[in-house]
């Protein structure tokens, strides 16, 4: 039995529905993220799960036991905020020991679990300190580590990461990912940035109008969107209108919308005739003045350079098909010497594998 468990959850503001029939799953153990642009409904659930806010209807089980109408302060659940919601007037290590204090807990076992959970987020040496004194990185371990010293058996995090600067976001997932390893608690971490959520996921909800949209590991998300939504949301894709006009030996022929045709492997439900989008990340496009034709695993197609932008590992390159149509595709910059490759308006040409793409109905 999984330990939580959401059934047909519906919750709306007046005449908005800001979670519509979501039903799923998290698993003891699991670091679950749910996904989605603002507005959504991942927050909205999130606060639900919290005790913040009742559904409609439907149903919210933890160990088996529905918990809506359960107040929050009755529940195994703590929420860590982006604000952090530290008291400024109290040390790192009264700030943890809050909590314990409420549920009056003996002092004696207070010092014992606030020295434990200082242990698990390496911040001992600040006990002392007060919040002022500590960089963003170090204010949100506090946070995490008074939610976890009440030893939950689920941690919401509502995008504790937001607030930080690139490093020191990139710094604090990786400390996210051990941390939840070491302690071993289900977390479920709500987040807009897709980065992140493949970066830290065990699996990703994505959500959509109040719906999930997908639900799957990271690599099948990124590499198989089920929706054009989907494959636009989550990292950069070229996103080309397609019609499937044949089927045979193993793969699809694709008329590409203006472009011509090119090759996909077959989909589920997929029939000559059916309209969809080839969706295709740019690191699956090969780019070259010219490029030897390749064998039938390969589609070929020329173009120009119509834009670059340096990302400093990588450049982006958009390319402009002779029909007009944009694809954009990169290179590493590994080589010594100058980064950029191409300039605007350079002849190029592009090619992937027939299996480099995935095609998404209408």
């Amino acid at each position: 039995m999984a330990l939580l468990e959401i059934r047909d959850v519906v919750k709306t503001f007046g005449d908005f529905t800001a979670v519509n029939h979501v039903s799923l799953s998290v698993e003891a153990g699991e670091f679950f993220t749910l996904l989605g642009p603002s507005g959504c409904g991942k927050t909205t659930l999130l606060r639900m799960l919290a005790g913040f806010e009742q559904p409609d209807s439907g149903q919210i089980l933890l160990d088996g036991k529905n918990v809506a109408g359960v107040p929050p302060e009755k529940r195994p659940v703590h929420t860590v905020f982006q604000s952090y919601a530290l008291f400024p007037h109290m040390t790192v290590a009264q700030n943890i020991a809050f909590p314990l204090k409420m549920a009056r807990v003996p002092q004696a076992d207070i010092k014992a679990r606030v020295d434990e959970v200082l242990d698990d987020v390496r911040l001992t040496q600040f006990a002392t300190r007060f919040p002022h004194e500590l960089s963003g990185g170090q204010r949100q371990r506090v946070a995490i580590a008074r939610a976890l010293v009440n030893r939950p058996r689920l941690l919401l995090l509502d995008e504790p990461l937001s607030a930080l600067d690139a490093k020191l976001r990139e710094e604090m997932q990786i400390e996210l990912i051990n941390l939840q390893k070491e302690v071993g608690i289900t977390f479920v971490y709500v987040t807009h940035d897709q980065g992140e959520a493949l970066a830290l996921s065990h699996r990703i909800a994505v959500m959509n109008k109040g719906q999930v949209a997908q639900l799957d590991v990271p690599e099948t998300i990124y590499s198989y969107p089920n929706s054009r939504f989907v494959a636009d949301f989550i990292g950069q894709c070229n996103l080309l209108d397609a019609t499937v006009v044949a089927i045979d030996d193993g793969k699809m022929k694709l008329e590409i919308e203006g472009v011509g045709i090119a090759e996909a492997l077959p989909v589920a439900g997929a029939a000559v005739g059916a309209r969809g989008t080839l969706t295709l990340r740019p690191e699956k496009i090969k780019l070259g003045a010219s490029l030897p034709a390749g064998d039938d695993h390969e589609v070929h197609f020329k173009g120009k350079v119509h834009d670059c932008l340096f990302l400093g590992d990588v450049t982006i390159y958009i390319v402009e098909l002779d029909n007009g149509t944009l694809v954009e595709t990169m290179l590493p910059n590994a080589a010594s010497g100058r980064a950029r490759f191409f300039d605007d308006n350079d002849q190029v040409e592009l090619a992937w594998r027939f299996d480099a793409g995935h095609f998404v109905l209408a």
